[in-house]
């Protein structure tokens, strides 16, 4: 009986601990932030004139391709990256997107904001202050019709399906890199030379390939939809994502970061009962052994 009520003691105050204790401590370190917004209801105002416009896609085509390729590649329509990774970087700061998967991989109210507005739309208008201006111009000048054309043609010609993998590499790789994807072959690495994206960004991105087990899924999910939201001020901009493709991203950052994750939780609850029929042999030995002496 005295086991018994020891035991209940250590029940009692771990329960207060994982059930008192350890939410507090999670809510000051990770304070409460509102959930991520996939439909970017901030840009609803600035894309107001935007909204409910048919896109022609013949026009869209002529405005990307005489407006955008200049600085960035359609490679799925024949239109390649103008200079390499290195040079465009040295001239923009960060290797511009190839806008062949724009369509599908950002949420159109976002892309019209963009396309607008690149500063505000991605919340990094605190960086160009004092004369310091984004590397992408406004198309603020443009008619809401002919942006709404524009988005309309870079959704035609999106892919269907992506992989996860070549999500991330379209929507992250221009600046992050996830080195354990690849560590014989260098492939994942950041597309921007270090030099450039540390003093377009104040700072070098850091390696992704842990960042899944490092801050977990929830943090990223509202991270990487609005990085404001948790931290302040930070360069890394809003990217924009649909939830789809967010969601592929951090299955990618899961399937390198946390590859035996399904293996291990799949082992849990095998240990678990385990350790419950050995806890049962332990005190069944132990009650027998006590026996004699009492």
């Amino acid at each position: 009986m005295r086991e018994l009520k020891i035991l209940a003691v250590v029940v009692v105050l771990t329960l207060i601990t994982y059930w008192g204790v350890e939410p507090y401590a999670h809510s000051v370190m990770h304070p409460h932030v509102a959930p991520a917004d996939f439909t970017f209801s901030d840009t609803k105002e600035d894309v107001a004139d935007v909204k409910g416009l048919q896109g022609n896609v013949a026009n869209g085509e002529v405005l990307v391709t005489s407006n955008c390729t200049a600085c960035h590649s359609i490679e799925s329509k024949g239109f390649p990256q103008v200079m390499d990774n290195a040079s465009s970087s040295a001239a923009y700061g960060v290797t511009p997107p190839d806008l062949g998967s724009a369509g599908k991989l950002y949420n159109a109210d976002y892309l019209a904001a963009f396309i607008k507005d690149p500063a505000k739309a991605s919340k990094t208008a605190h960086k160009f202050v004092d004369g310091k201006v984004h590397p992408m111009p406004q198309f603020n000048w443009m008619q809401p019709q002919e942006i709404a054309d524009m988005v309309a043609y870079l959704q035609s010609i999106a892919p269907k399906e992506m992989t996860n993998k070549e999500v991330f590499t379209n929507a992250c790789q221009r600046c992050h890199s996830i080195k354990y994807a690849d560590m014989k072959g260098g492939s994942m690495a950041a597309f921007t030379p270090n030099d450039n994206i540390k003093h377009y960004m104040g700072k070098l991105p850091p390696d992704l390939s842990q960042m899944i087990r490092s801050r977990g899924h929830h943090y990223l999910e509202t991270f990487v939809n609005d990085p404001q939201k948790l931290l302040e001020g930070t360069a890394m901009p809003r990217v924009g994502l649909t939830e789809e493709s967010q969601a592929q991203v951090v299955a990618y950052l899961e399937e390198v970061g946390d590859s035996k994750k399904a293996q291990r939780e799949e082992l849990g609850p095998k240990f678990l009962i385990y350790l419950v029929i050995f806890a049962i042999f332990a005190f069944l030995w132990k009650a027998s052994k006590w026996r004699e002496v009492h």
